[in-house]
C-alpha cells in the first residue's frame, strides 16, 4: 500500500483546454496564487540535527506556497516549500510535471525550501548521495508542488505588482564568533578553528561576530485590479527560529508569519459578494541568505521560553512590519518578466590523504555514542571520497518588473547575498537560498580559512572558491536580463 497518493496526470486534458483558464492579452498582467499540502505521515524521521528521529505529532501543516505571474508573453512560477531542503530530483520532477501540464518552461519555475528544522527529510534516503531516484515522499512532494502551481495558474486574474522592503534587524545575529585565544574548543577532527559556530551564550570569551547580518525583508506584493491582495512573496535572511515541541512537525516561523500576514491583510478586505468565487490570499516567506545567521543573541541570551513562544514572537513582529510597509507601496500593471537558468560545473570537495587516513582510523575505532561527531564526520568524509570529480550547480535569475531575484541551492552565507545586492546590474535585487537542490553550506573563501562548523568537510561539500564562481555566474545572468 502506498503511503502517499499518486497524482493523476492527464496532460492531454490540459492540452485540449478542458481546464480553461484566463490568458493575458499582450498588454495585460495576470497573477494567481495557491497552497498545496506537503505534510508527511507521523512517524517518518525529522531532519535538522545530526541524528534524525521519528515525528510523533503534526503541530501545523507543511505547505508549498505558489505564485504564478503572467505578462502575456512569459509565465513564471515561484514556489516556497516548508522543508529543510529539497534534493534536486524533486525540483527536476516537479518542473517537468509543470511544463507538461501548463507549458511553463523549467527555467521559469523557481522552487526553494525554507529550512525549517522540524520537517521530514525531502533529501532522500541518503541525503549525502548526489545522484538518486526519488523515494516515496520525494515523489509526493514533487507532485504536490506541481498541483499547487497548477492551482495558482488556474487562479490567475488581472493584477498589479509592487516592490518594497523593510529592515527588521532585531531578530538576526551572526552565529559565527571570534573568541579569546585558546578558548575555541577542539573540532571533531582533532584541530582548532579560528571561529566558533553557536558559542556559549554570555561567555566572557566572546570577542566579535565573524560576519554581518542582512536586516532587509524584501517584498513583492500582488493585488487584483479591485485592490484585493492576491499574494505577498517575501524573503528574510533568518536561518530558522526553532523551539518547537518534542517530535513535532512544524513549518517554524515561516508558516506562522504567513498565517499572521494573511490574518492582518484579510481583516482589511471586505468579504466578496456571494456570487464571486475569490481565491484565498497566499503569503510566502522564502529564506534569504542565512547560512551563518540565526535568532540567538549570544552576548545577552534570552530566558528559556515555552515551545513556539519565540517562533510566534518573531513571526508576528516581522508580519506586522511587512503589513505596515504594504500600505506605503505603489502598484503598477506594466510588468515584464524574464528568467535565466544555468548549471555551471563545480568541483566536489574531496578529502586530503591525511583526512582520509583520519576518517578510516576513526571509523575503525567505532562510535562512542550515537551523536559522536568525530565518527559522524569520518563517515561523511569517506562518503565524499567516493564522489565524482565535479557536479553541476543549478542557478537561476528572475526579473520581475524592475526587481531581480537570484538563487543558489546552498545554505548561503549572508555576505554573499549582500554582495549580490550590491553588484547586481538590475536594482533592486535580492537572493533566495536552497533553490532547486541542497549542496550543503556555502561560505566565502575568507570563512573557509577561519574554519568552524559550516566549513568542515561533510558540512561543506564544494570546492573552496565555489561562492566566487557562483556569484560571478549569477551577476552575468542578471546582466543578460537588464
Amino acid at each position: 500500500m502506498r503511503i502517499f497518493p499518486a497524482a493523476v496526470l492527464i496532460p492531454a486534458l490540459f492540452a485540449i483546454g478542458l481546464f480553461a483558464t484566463p490568458s493575458a492579452a499582450a498588454d495585460q498582467f495576470l497573477a494567481g496564487a495557491a497552497t498545496s499540502d506537503l505534510t508527511p505521515p507521523i512517524g517518518l524521521p525529522i531532519i535538522g540535527g545530526f541524528v534524525p528521529f521519528p515525528s510523533t505529532h503534526v503541530h501545523d501543516e507543511l505547505n508549498a506556497r505558489c505564485l504564478v505571474l503572467d505578462d502575456g508573453t512569459t509565465k513564471i512560477a515561484l514556489v516556497v516549500c516548508d522543508l529543510l531542503g529539497i534534493h534536486r530530483v524533486i525540483s527536476e520532477d516537479a518542473r517537468r510535471l509543470i511544463t507538461e501540464r501548463l507549458g511553463i518552461p523549467p527555467e521559469c519555475v523557481m522552487i526553494s525550501a525554507t529550512h525549517t528544522h522540524s520537517a521530514t527529510s525531502a533529501l532522500g534516503d541518503n541525503r549525502l548521495q548526489p545522484d538518486q531516484t526519488a523515494n516515496e515522499y520525494q515523489t509526493f512532494v514533487a507532485q504536490r508542488i506541481a498541483d499547487g502551481v497548477t492551482r495558482a495558474f488556474n487562479n490567475r486574474r488581472p493584477a498589479q505588482l509592487a516592490f518594497g522592503s523593510v529592515d527588521v534587524p532585531e531578530h538576526l545575529f551572526n552565529r559565527r564568533w571570534y573568541m579569546r585565544p585558546g578558548t575555541v574548543p577542539e573540532n571533531p577532527f582533532g584541530g582548532t578553528d579560528l571561529v566558533k559556530m553557536n558559542p556559549p551564550g554570555g561567555s566572557p570569551n566572546l570577542t566579535e561576530p565573524a560576519g554581518p547580518i542582512d536586516p532587509t525583508v524584501s517584498i513583492i506584493a500582488v493585488r487584483d485590479l479591485n485592490g484585493v491582495p492576491i499574494s505577498v512573496f517575501s524573503a528574510y535572511s533568518l536561518h530558522y527560529v526553532g523551539g518547537v515541541g518534542s517530535g513535532h512537525i512544524s513549518s517554524d516561523y515561516y508558516g506562522v508569519y504567513c498565517e499572521q500576514l494573511k490574518k492582518l491583510i484579510e481583516a482589511d478586505v471586505p468579504p466578496p459578494d456571494q456570487s464571486v468565487d475569490r481565491a484565498p490570499f497566499v503569503a510566502m516567506m522564502a529564506n534569504g541568505t542565512s547560512g551563518d545567521i540565526n535568532n540567538i543573541n549570544f552576548l545577552t541570551p534570552r530566558p528559556k521560553k515555552q515551545p513556539y513562544e519565540q517562533i510566534r514572537y518573531v513571526a508576528e513582529d516581522v508580519a506586522s512590519k511587512v503589513y505596515a510597509t504594504l500600505k506605503t507601496l505603489t502598484y503598477g500593471d506594466d510588468i515584464k518578466l524574464a528568467a535565466r537558468y544555468r548549471e555551471p560545473a563545480i568541483a566536489w570537495r574531496h578529502p586530503t590523504p591525511e583526512q582520509r587516513k583520519w576518517a578510516e582510523d576513526t571509523i575503525a575505532a567505532g562510535a562512542k555514542s550515537p551523536s559522536d561527531l568525530s565518527f559522524i564526520y569520518a563517515q561523511r568524509t569517506m562518503t565524499l571520497d567516493g564522489y565524482p570529480e565535479t557536479t553541476t550547480i543549478p542557478l537561476q535569475v528572475f526579473r520581475i518588473g524592475d526587481v531581480c531575484i537570484g538563487t543558489m541551492p546552498c545554505e548561503v552565507f549572508c555576505e554573499i547575498g549582500l554582495e549580490f545586492k550590491d553588484r547586481c546590474p538590475i536594482q533592486p535585487a535580492f537572493m533566495v537560498e536552497l533553490a532547486h537542490g541542497y549542496f550543503g553550506y556555502l561560505p566565502t573563501p575568507r570563512h573557509m580559512q577561519l574554519g568552524g562548523y559550516e566549513t568542515w568537510i561533510g558540512t561543506n561539500r564544494l570546492e573552496p572558491e565555489t561562492s566566487v564562481k557562483l556569484l560571478d555566474a549569477l551577476i552575468e545572468m542578471a546582466g543578460e536580463l537588464k
